[in-house]
């Protein structure tokens, strides 16, 4: 099993922004991009050109949930705001759990939400498998 990243993003995000911003949140944590098998989002986020572009550069397949399923998991920081605008209190940290769930793991939030100004990203995996994504020596 392997990480999933979840992203959240506003329509006519920049690729480069969200690119960054995954980038980033694998870097801060110490993650390997290559154990990323991943990307999530919600439903209607699946045909958006920077989230598209994101997938294809990292070489991940795309995987979109609909608001309601997503909105069913618990999460660390549900926004109201995002409620309003997609349905779902969450689709970073949602998209990514569930993703793990969907391949038969119990998931673990491995980085809460990280914001750009257009984006979102979290980082989810395998509980009991943290340690074996990390780089080594470093």
């Amino acid at each position: 099993m392997s990480l999933i990243v979840g992203v959240g993003a506003r329509p006519g995000v920049d690729t480069d922004e969200l690119d960054a911003l995954v980038g980033a949140a694998l870097t801060a944590i110490g993650l390997a991009p290559e154990r990323v098998v991943a990307l999530a989002t919600v439903d209607r986020r699946v045909v958006e050109p920077g989230v598209v572009e994101v997938a294809a550069r990292r070489g991940w397949p795309l995987a979109g949930y609909p608001a309601l399923e997503l909105a069913r998991e618990a999460v660390p920081h549900p926004s109201a705001l995002v409620r309003a605008a997609t349905g779902t209190p969450s689709v970073a940290e949602a998209a990514a759990l569930r993703a793990v769930r969907d391949r038969g793991a119990e998931p673990v939030l491995l980085l809460a939400k990280r914001a750009s100004g257009a984006a979102t990203v979290a980082v989810a995996g395998p509980v009991g498998d943290v340690d074996a994504y990390r780089h080594h020596g470093g």
